[in-house]
Protein backbone atom coordinates (compact mmCIF):
# COMPACT_ATOMS: atom_id res chain seq x y z
CA UNK A 1 0.00 0.00 0.00
CA UNK A 2 1.40 3.34 -0.89
CA UNK A 3 2.34 6.22 1.26
CA UNK A 4 -1.04 8.30 1.79
CA UNK A 5 -0.55 11.46 0.30
CA UNK A 6 -0.76 14.20 2.84
CA UNK A 7 2.61 12.43 3.89
CA UNK A 8 4.39 12.53 0.42
CA UNK A 9 3.51 16.18 -0.07
CA UNK A 10 7.39 17.64 -1.00
CA UNK A 11 8.97 14.54 1.25
CA UNK A 12 12.55 15.24 -0.10
CA UNK A 13 13.67 12.14 2.11
CA UNK A 14 11.51 8.89 3.43
CA UNK A 15 12.18 9.52 6.80
CA UNK A 16 10.27 11.00 10.01
CA UNK A 17 11.93 12.98 12.37
CA UNK A 18 11.62 10.78 15.70
CA UNK A 19 9.73 13.00 18.50
CA UNK A 20 12.07 13.05 21.47
CA UNK A 21 11.41 13.41 24.73
CA UNK A 22 12.36 16.95 25.64
CA UNK A 23 14.76 17.74 22.52
CA UNK A 24 11.46 17.99 19.67
CA UNK A 25 10.60 21.86 19.52
CA UNK A 26 8.34 23.51 16.94
CA UNK A 27 12.03 24.95 15.66
CA UNK A 28 13.03 21.75 15.04
CA UNK A 29 9.45 20.33 13.34
CA UNK A 30 10.20 23.21 11.04
CA UNK A 31 13.80 23.04 10.09
CA UNK A 32 13.36 19.34 9.28
CA UNK A 33 9.70 20.25 7.24
CA UNK A 34 11.97 22.87 5.21
CA UNK A 35 14.80 20.55 4.79
CA UNK A 36 12.75 17.27 3.32
CA UNK A 37 11.42 14.79 6.07
CA UNK A 38 8.60 14.74 7.95
CA UNK A 39 8.78 16.96 11.38
CA UNK A 40 7.17 15.51 14.95
CA UNK A 41 7.47 16.62 18.72
CA UNK A 42 5.99 14.77 21.83
CA UNK A 43 3.16 17.15 22.90
CA UNK A 44 4.19 17.07 26.89
CA UNK A 45 7.33 18.99 25.51
CA UNK A 46 5.05 21.59 25.72
CA UNK A 47 4.98 22.09 29.38
CA UNK A 48 1.41 23.11 29.43
CA UNK A 49 -2.00 22.50 27.05
CA UNK A 50 -0.86 26.76 26.42
CA UNK A 51 2.02 26.32 24.92
CA UNK A 52 1.29 23.16 22.98
CA UNK A 53 -1.21 25.41 21.32
CA UNK A 54 0.64 28.23 20.39
CA UNK A 55 4.10 25.32 19.40
CA UNK A 56 1.11 24.34 16.96
CA UNK A 57 -0.10 27.15 15.66
CA UNK A 58 3.35 28.62 15.20
CA UNK A 59 4.43 25.06 13.11
CA UNK A 60 0.93 25.08 11.47
CA UNK A 61 1.46 28.61 10.09
CA UNK A 62 5.20 28.74 9.18
CA UNK A 63 4.86 25.42 7.36
CA UNK A 64 1.60 27.20 5.07
CA UNK A 65 3.60 29.77 4.14
CA UNK A 66 6.64 28.00 2.96
CA UNK A 67 5.35 25.83 -0.19
CA UNK A 68 7.85 23.38 -0.35
CA UNK A 69 7.69 22.75 2.88
CA UNK A 70 7.06 18.71 4.16
CA UNK A 71 4.75 17.27 6.59
CA UNK A 72 4.63 17.36 10.25
CA UNK A 73 3.48 15.36 13.00
CA UNK A 74 2.29 15.43 16.60
CA UNK A 75 2.98 12.51 19.09
CA UNK A 76 0.70 11.53 21.61
CA UNK A 77 1.19 9.90 24.95
CA UNK A 78 -1.51 7.65 25.19
CA UNK A 79 -0.62 5.62 27.98
CA UNK A 80 -3.65 5.29 30.53
CA UNK A 81 -1.40 7.28 33.37
CA UNK A 82 -1.31 10.05 31.05
CA UNK A 83 -3.95 12.64 32.05
CA UNK A 84 -2.96 15.50 30.30
CA UNK A 85 -3.97 13.70 27.09
CA UNK A 86 -7.32 14.99 26.98
CA UNK A 87 -6.19 18.53 26.63
CA UNK A 88 -3.64 17.35 24.56
CA UNK A 89 -6.08 16.27 22.38
CA UNK A 90 -8.00 19.46 22.24
CA UNK A 91 -4.87 20.85 20.64
CA UNK A 92 -4.74 18.39 18.04
CA UNK A 93 -8.20 18.97 17.40
CA UNK A 94 -7.99 22.62 16.66
CA UNK A 95 -4.78 22.68 14.63
CA UNK A 96 -5.19 19.25 12.71
CA UNK A 97 -2.14 18.20 11.99
CA UNK A 98 -1.54 15.68 9.03
CA UNK A 99 -0.25 13.34 11.28
CA UNK A 100 -0.93 12.04 14.84
CA UNK A 101 1.51 9.21 15.73
CA UNK A 102 0.93 7.32 19.04
CA UNK A 103 2.88 5.87 21.89
CA UNK A 104 3.02 4.07 25.49
CA UNK A 105 -0.36 2.92 25.18
CA UNK A 106 -3.53 1.41 22.90
CA UNK A 107 -4.26 4.22 20.29
CA UNK A 108 -7.84 3.14 20.09
CA UNK A 109 -8.81 6.47 22.33
CA UNK A 110 -8.19 8.87 19.94
CA UNK A 111 -8.10 6.96 16.65
CA UNK A 112 -11.75 8.52 15.48
CA UNK A 113 -11.12 12.12 16.65
CA UNK A 114 -8.43 11.94 14.15
CA UNK A 115 -9.64 10.69 11.44
CA UNK A 116 -12.63 12.73 11.41
CA UNK A 117 -11.14 15.77 10.53
CA UNK A 118 -8.82 13.57 8.40
CA UNK A 119 -5.64 13.10 9.77
CA UNK A 120 -3.81 10.05 9.72
CA UNK A 121 -2.56 8.00 12.88
CA UNK A 122 0.34 5.88 13.00
CA UNK A 123 0.58 3.88 16.32
CA UNK A 124 4.44 3.64 18.00
CA UNK A 125 4.98 -0.13 18.93
CA UNK A 126 8.15 -2.00 20.37
CA UNK A 127 7.10 -5.55 19.73
CA UNK A 128 5.17 -7.91 16.96
CA UNK A 129 2.82 -8.40 19.57
CA UNK A 130 1.77 -4.81 20.51
CA UNK A 131 1.52 -4.44 16.37
CA UNK A 132 -1.04 -6.66 16.12
CA UNK A 133 -2.83 -4.75 18.38
CA UNK A 134 -2.66 -1.89 16.94
CA UNK A 135 -3.39 -3.34 13.18
CA UNK A 136 -6.66 -4.36 15.10
CA UNK A 137 -7.88 -0.78 15.78
CA UNK A 138 -7.63 1.10 12.74
CA UNK A 139 -4.93 3.30 12.57
CA UNK A 140 -2.65 4.10 9.20
CA UNK A 141 0.66 2.72 9.82
CA UNK A 142 3.15 1.46 12.24
CA UNK A 143 6.25 2.47 13.54
CA UNK A 144 8.23 -0.05 14.69
CA UNK A 145 10.80 0.68 17.29
CA UNK A 146 13.35 -1.90 17.11
CA UNK A 147 16.40 -2.99 18.92
CA UNK A 148 18.91 -0.28 19.18
CA UNK A 149 16.61 2.50 19.14
CA UNK A 150 16.88 5.73 21.39
CA UNK A 151 14.18 6.68 24.29
CA UNK A 152 12.09 3.78 24.64
CA UNK A 153 13.66 1.10 22.50
CA UNK A 154 11.98 -2.13 21.51
CA UNK A 155 13.66 -5.32 22.30
CA UNK A 156 13.60 -7.35 18.53
CA UNK A 157 15.86 -6.61 15.35
CA UNK A 158 14.63 -4.33 12.45
CA UNK A 159 15.45 -7.39 10.11
CA UNK A 160 12.91 -9.74 11.75
CA UNK A 161 10.62 -6.68 13.09
CA UNK A 162 9.40 -5.73 9.62
CA UNK A 163 9.29 -9.61 7.85
CA UNK A 164 7.06 -10.47 10.39
CA UNK A 165 4.98 -7.40 10.76
CA UNK A 166 4.70 -7.55 7.04
CA UNK A 167 3.05 -11.23 7.10
CA UNK A 168 -0.19 -9.65 9.03
CA UNK A 169 0.15 -5.77 7.68
CA UNK A 170 0.47 -4.53 4.13
CA UNK A 171 0.14 -0.94 5.13
CA UNK A 172 2.80 1.93 5.96
CA UNK A 173 5.40 1.09 8.02
CA UNK A 174 8.22 3.19 10.01
CA UNK A 175 11.58 1.46 11.25
CA UNK A 176 13.27 3.04 13.84
CA UNK A 177 16.19 1.88 15.79
CA UNK A 178 19.38 3.19 14.97
CA UNK A 179 19.27 4.34 11.36
CA UNK A 180 21.57 7.61 11.67
CA UNK A 181 22.58 7.68 7.96
CA UNK A 182 21.58 7.77 4.55
CA UNK A 183 23.05 4.05 4.07
CA UNK A 184 20.77 2.81 7.18
CA UNK A 185 17.29 4.76 5.35
CA UNK A 186 18.25 3.18 2.39
CA UNK A 187 18.81 -0.49 3.95
CA UNK A 188 15.09 0.26 5.58
CA UNK A 189 13.24 0.21 2.58
CA UNK A 190 15.19 -2.74 1.55
CA UNK A 191 13.90 -4.59 4.54
CA UNK A 192 10.03 -3.78 3.73
CA UNK A 193 9.56 -0.40 5.75
CA UNK A 194 8.00 2.62 4.31
CA UNK A 195 9.89 5.21 6.03
CA UNK A 196 12.93 5.38 8.54
CA UNK A 197 12.56 6.93 12.06
CA UNK A 198 15.58 8.78 12.24
CA UNK A 199 15.97 10.34 16.31
CA UNK A 200 19.42 10.22 17.30
CA UNK A 201 21.06 11.43 14.53
CA UNK A 202 19.24 14.90 15.13
CA UNK A 203 20.28 15.62 18.46
CA UNK A 204 22.87 17.30 18.19
CA UNK A 205 21.28 20.05 15.93
CA UNK A 206 21.60 23.48 15.86
CA UNK A 207 17.71 23.59 16.46
CA UNK A 208 16.65 21.02 18.93
CA UNK A 209 15.99 22.01 22.49
CA UNK A 210 18.98 19.54 24.10
CA UNK A 211 21.26 21.23 26.44
CA UNK A 212 24.65 22.37 24.88
CA UNK A 213 26.47 19.27 27.46
CA UNK A 214 24.16 16.29 25.87
CA UNK A 215 24.61 17.78 22.39
CA UNK A 216 28.36 17.65 23.50
CA UNK A 217 28.07 13.88 24.67
CA UNK A 218 26.19 12.51 21.83
CA UNK A 219 29.02 13.60 19.33
CA UNK A 220 31.64 12.14 20.91
CA UNK A 221 29.59 8.94 22.32
CA UNK A 222 29.54 5.23 20.54
CA UNK A 223 27.45 2.25 20.42
CA UNK A 224 29.49 0.78 23.23
CA UNK A 225 28.20 4.19 25.52
CA UNK A 226 25.14 2.92 25.34
CA UNK A 227 23.00 1.50 28.09
CA UNK A 228 19.38 -0.41 28.24
CA UNK A 229 17.79 -0.06 31.40
CA UNK A 230 13.70 0.18 32.76
CA UNK A 231 15.00 1.57 35.62
CA UNK A 232 14.71 5.21 34.79
CA UNK A 233 10.86 5.35 33.39
CA UNK A 234 9.75 1.80 33.96
CA UNK A 235 10.15 1.37 30.32
CA UNK A 236 13.18 0.20 28.33
CA UNK A 237 15.14 2.65 27.35
CA UNK A 238 18.49 2.96 25.83
CA UNK A 239 20.61 6.09 27.81
CA UNK A 240 24.19 7.04 27.79
CA UNK A 241 26.65 5.56 30.32
CA UNK A 242 28.34 8.40 31.42
CA UNK A 243 25.19 10.44 32.05
CA UNK A 244 23.85 8.01 34.21
CA UNK A 245 27.21 7.58 36.26
CA UNK A 246 26.54 11.40 36.67
CA UNK A 247 23.43 11.38 37.82
CA UNK A 248 24.35 8.64 40.46
CA UNK A 249 23.57 5.80 38.86
CA UNK A 250 25.32 2.29 38.43
CA UNK A 251 25.33 1.46 34.38
CA UNK A 252 26.18 -1.98 35.67
CA UNK A 253 23.34 -2.08 39.10
CA UNK A 254 20.15 -0.15 37.72
CA UNK A 255 17.15 0.10 39.53
CA UNK A 256 14.48 -2.54 38.36
CA UNK A 257 11.59 -1.66 40.40
CA UNK A 258 10.35 1.56 38.65
CA UNK A 259 7.02 1.52 37.63
CA UNK A 260 5.38 3.16 34.67
CA UNK A 261 3.87 6.49 35.57
CA UNK A 262 3.04 9.26 33.16
CA UNK A 263 0.47 11.23 34.90
CA UNK A 264 2.70 14.23 35.72
CA UNK A 265 4.67 15.39 32.55
CA UNK A 266 6.85 17.66 34.67
CA UNK A 267 7.66 14.63 37.04
CA UNK A 268 8.56 12.99 33.99
CA UNK A 269 10.95 15.68 32.83
CA UNK A 270 12.74 15.57 35.72
CA UNK A 271 13.61 11.43 35.36
CA UNK A 272 15.20 12.56 31.75
CA UNK A 273 16.77 16.30 32.62
CA UNK A 274 20.32 14.84 33.57
CA UNK A 275 20.05 11.35 32.51
CA UNK A 276 20.35 11.46 28.91
CA UNK A 277 18.93 8.86 25.56
CA UNK A 278 20.40 7.85 22.90
CA UNK A 279 20.42 4.71 20.35
CA UNK A 280 23.22 2.88 19.05
CA UNK A 281 23.57 4.91 16.04
CA UNK A 282 24.99 7.46 17.86
CA UNK A 283 28.80 6.67 16.45
CA UNK A 284 27.46 8.35 13.28
CA UNK A 285 26.61 12.29 14.82
CA UNK A 286 30.30 13.99 14.96
CA UNK A 287 29.39 17.57 14.90
CA UNK A 288 26.65 20.14 16.12
CA UNK A 289 25.33 21.08 12.87
CA UNK A 290 21.99 22.86 11.68
CA UNK A 291 19.26 20.64 10.93
CA UNK A 292 19.40 21.46 6.94
CA UNK A 293 23.26 20.02 7.26
CA UNK A 294 22.64 17.26 8.71
CA UNK A 295 19.73 16.15 6.17
CA UNK A 296 21.95 17.37 2.85
CA UNK A 297 24.34 14.71 4.57
CA UNK A 298 21.68 12.02 5.07
CA UNK A 299 20.11 12.91 0.97
CA UNK A 300 23.85 12.16 -0.23
CA UNK A 301 24.50 9.17 1.77
CA UNK A 302 20.98 8.05 0.38
CA UNK A 303 21.65 8.64 -3.02
CA UNK A 304 24.69 6.89 -3.08
CA UNK A 305 22.86 3.98 -1.33
CA UNK A 306 20.26 3.73 -4.22
CA UNK A 307 22.57 3.79 -6.78
CA UNK A 308 25.19 0.73 -5.66
CA UNK A 309 24.83 -2.45 -7.72
CA UNK A 310 23.30 -5.20 -6.99
CA UNK A 311 25.26 -8.67 -6.64
CA UNK A 312 24.51 -10.96 -9.55
CA UNK A 313 25.58 -14.61 -7.80
CA UNK A 314 27.04 -16.71 -11.03
CA UNK A 315 25.61 -19.72 -12.12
Amino acid sequence: MPLPEQLLTNLALPVIGAPMFLISGPEMVIAQAKAGMIGSFPTPNARTPEILDGWMQQISESLANDPKAASWAANLVVHPSNDRLPADMECVLRHKPPLVITALGSPARIVDAVHNYGGLVFADVNSVGFARKAAAIDVDGLVLVASGAGGHTGQTAGFAFVDEVRQFWDGPIVLGGAISTGRAIRAAEVLGADLAYVGTALIACEESEAQLAYKELVVTAGAEDIVPSNGITGVTANWLRSSLVEAGYDPANMPTEKTPNFENALDDAKAWKNVWSAGQGVGAVTAIEPMAQIAARLKQEYGVACSLPRFDAKE
